[in-house]
């Protein structure tokens, strides 16, 4: 008799309860949840969110967002940047300007190059032109010109007269006479 209503039982409760949760249960939350689910959510919610939401971020966002731009943030880019730019460009930079660079161009400049031209172009006109130019005078030059001059007739005679002697002739620079 135990084993009867041991199999029955088992039997019985394991057939109705599977058969019960299965169809009973799967089909009432599939049907039930799902329509729920799907009509009463998402028509809430998407109704909600889309007028709730939606105009409440965009009458918030709109009316707080452009007062606060325009207000606060206009008046201080307009003050700030207009009292900075005039104040600081306008009156830094010309007085910068002014000041710095006249002085600048006018006294270290012209001292510079006061003091450059008399020192190193004096110093370079007299050392090194006046050494160049007399060495090149009296070496290359006065020794070409007196044998250039020598060996021509014309110049010969210009170049007694110049120096009043009479110049002695080179067989080497003459062609014989004749």
């Amino acid at each position: 008799m135990l084993i009867y209503l041991f199999t029955y039982l088992f039997t019985y409760l394991l057939i109705y309860l599977f058969t019960y949760l299965f169809t009973y249960l799967f089909t009432y939350l599939l049907t039930y949840l799902f329509t729920y689910l799907l009509t009463y959510l998402l028509t809430y919610l998407f109704t909600y969110l889309i007028t709730y939401l939606l105009t409440y971020l965009l009458t918030y966002l709109l009316t707080y967002l452009f007062t606060y731009l325009l207000t606060y943030l206009l008046t201080y880019l307009f003050t700030y940047l207009f009292i900075y730019l005039f104040i600081y460009l306008l009156i830094y930079l010309l007085i910068y300007l002014l000041i710095y660079l006249l002085i600048y161009l006018l006294i270290y400049l012209h001292i510079y190059l006061l003091i450059y031209l008399l020192i190193y172009l004096l110093t370079y006109l007299l050392t090194y032109l006046l050494t160049y130019l007399l060495t090149y005078l009296f070496t290359y030059l006065f020794a070409y010109l007196f044998t250039y001059l020598r060996t021509y007739p014309w110049s010969r005679v210009l170049l007694e007269k110049l120096t009043s002697s009479q110049l002695v002739k080179f067989p080497a620079f003459y062609k014989p006479e004749g």
